[in-house]
């Protein structure tokens, strides 16, 4: 039996050390994030939004989008969200508005965006946002299945808890309002902790493991000279959606994976692609069809991709017109993980900052008890994606272990 080659255990390491440096790089960022989101959420009265999305207008589908943009990040409490709203009789243009905004145009992704990709990336996310909730609208409009539809509202089981009417800036200046950002600042780091560490952590495996020529080889890189642009833009913006989908990644977690790929040469428009994907991922699909029947789950993930594919070429060939799209160059995040920068002085800023807002969800859970408003978890077990988790943190322990006794791959090896 063969020896097992050396270098894997030094790439391994390196892997390790890459996902890591992920972390490192969008710690603060992410607490910066769900902080600012936290505040949006506790201290804005959603509900006097919802009381006008039951129609479909171009007022009501720019409430729907704000909607989504002050809501929560994490995809599946984004489904969750839109379930409830289409529950309370918001249009089903609304809901798919809704479920775009909440994981394209919130500010936490926005912060990321700037870091890994770079400020015309960002520009592009929320242009590109914007655009994907209209053709997003237009197709449904044109395409409404109303059966389906009705079929779908009836399927769809419970009703959200009814949100209690306040004054923003009562709740502002009260001890309980900044209880209440702690608990929901802690409340989504419970929701999306697992898919940013399954997200970084894969990325870093492929930025060492997987190489540029793979990912250039199923971009087409090396028919630029012989193929129309179109053409291969158009098939950059198709296949996107599919490594999106293969990659079971959330919102949040896909960022430094289209780092890669744009790293690799891949299009402007095969990367927004990427990006714009998150919701098409097989879990994500499933839990459509759970609220909603397998039909309208396809539906949707149907309307979803024609809509990425076609805002995808406008953003592309729109900032092509302008000179905007931006060179194929290895982000700085990806070898200056670790340096002394400014992200270490932010990261103990933010640490500090983290601290606070757990402690004040300490305290909120401390009055809701005395108050005997439990809020008890569903006690589901191990799932299998917790089982996933655990395998990553082990495969992350090991190559911790593996990058000190190798010390990885060395410099301009790969």
């Amino acid at each position: 039996m063969e020896s097992v080659d050396p270098t894997f255990w030094q790439m391994y390491g390196e892997a390790a050390k890459t996902a890591l440096g992920f972390f490192w790089k969008a710690g603060w960022a992410f607490v910066l994030g769900y902080a600012i989101s936290a505040m949006i959420q506790v201290f804005v009265p959603k509900h006097r939004l919802v009381r006008h999305m039951g129609e479909a207008s171009v007022r009501s589908t720019a409430l729907s989008t704000a909607f989504g943009t002050i809501s929560s990040s994490c995809s599946f409490a984004a489904l969750a969200a839109a379930r409830s709203l289409f529950v309370k009789g918001a249009h089903f243009i609304l809901i798919v508005a809704f479920m775009f905004a909440s994981t394209n145009l919130v500010i936490e992704l926005g912060i990321l965006i700037l870091i890994f990709l770079g400020w015309q990336y960002l520009v592009a996310e929320i242009i590109g946002g914007l655009i994907l909730i209209t053709i997003s609208a237009m197709l449904i409009k044109f395409t409404y299945p109303k059966g389906w539809i009705k079929k779908a509202r009836e399927k769809a089981e419970g009703d959200a808890p009814k949100e209690e009417d306040f004054s923003p800036l009562e709740r502002m200046r009260s001890a309980k309002g900044w209880r209440m950002v702690g608990n929901q600042f802690v409340m989504e780091w419970q929701m999306v902790w697992k898919e940013i560490l399954i997200g970084f952590t894969v990325a870093g495996f492929m930025k060492v493991f997987v190489p540029d020529a793979f990912w250039k080889a199923l971009f087409l890189h090396g028919y630029r000279d012989t193929l129309p642009e179109l053409l291969i833009v158009l098939q950059n913006a198709i296949v996107g959606p599919f490594v999106a989908a293969l990659t079971f990644i959330g919102s949040m977690g896909n960022i430094p994976l289209a780092t890669v790929l744009a790293g690799s040469g891949v299009s402007f428009a095969g990367v927004m692609a990427f990006i714009y994907s998150d919701l098409m991922v097989p879990p994500l699909v499933r839990v459509n069809a759970k609220y909603y029947g397998w039909r309208v789950a396809f539906y949707i993930a149907g309307i979803m991709l024609v809509s990425i594919v076609a805002t995808a070429l406008i953003l592309h060939f729109g900032f092509a017109a302008f000179n905007l799209i931006p060179e194929a160059t290895q982000s700085a995040v990806m070898s200056e993980q670790f340096a002394i920068d400014y992200t270490f002085f932010f990261n103990l800023a933010f640490v500090a900052l983290a601290a606070y807002m757990v402690y004040l969800h300490w305290r909120h859970k401390q009055h809701s008890e005395h108050g005997h408003d439990h809020d008890h978890g569903d006690g589901g077990g191990f799932s299998l994606q917790d089982w996933v988790v655990l395998i990553f943190i082990l495969g992350l322990v090991g190559g911790i272990i593996a990058f000190a006794t190798t010390g990885g791959v060395p410099s301009g090896a790969q």
